[in-house]
């Protein structure tokens, strides 16, 4: 078993800003720069970054949190992960709890450098413009 990834990034836009940058399929793929499809239904699929990345929707509740089952291709088929986040406003903006459990064992500092590349630097640059 893999360890816990927890992250906690701070964002100057509200946290309805913040969950739509994460499940609008077009404000997805303008912060990430590849090609999304975000369901916002539970059990609905999403992938993102061009297909790299896909898994489905287990818990949404709008401006608050968002749980998603979560593989990369490149894993072994039928393999998936767990990601949580935790969206809370704060006087300057959101506050981001994120945790994602289960990734295979051996790339957890990949994904731990991974988040904060590819999703926590594009999406300030993208909400903070």
């Amino acid at each position: 078993m893999s360890k816990l990834i927890k992250q906690t990034v701070a964002f100057k836009a509200s946290p309805h800003e913040v969950y739509e940058a994460l499940m609008d399929s077009k404000k997805h793929a303008a912060f990430t720069g590849g090609k999304a499809s975000m369901s916002r239904a539970v059990g609905g699929k999403f992938t993102a970054y061009d297909n790299y990345i896909a898994g489905k929707n287990v818990e949404l509740v709008p401006d608050k949190k968002i749980v998603q089952d979560w593989r990369a291709v490149d894993w072994p088929e039928g393999y998936f992960s767990r990601v949580t986040f935790k969206f809370t406003a704060v006087p300057e903006g959101t506050r981001l709890d994120f945790t994602h459990a289960h990734v295979p064992t051996g790339t957890e500092k990949e994904f731990t450098q991974g988040w904060i590349e590819n999703y926590w630097e594009p999406m300030k640059a993208f909400l903070e413009k």
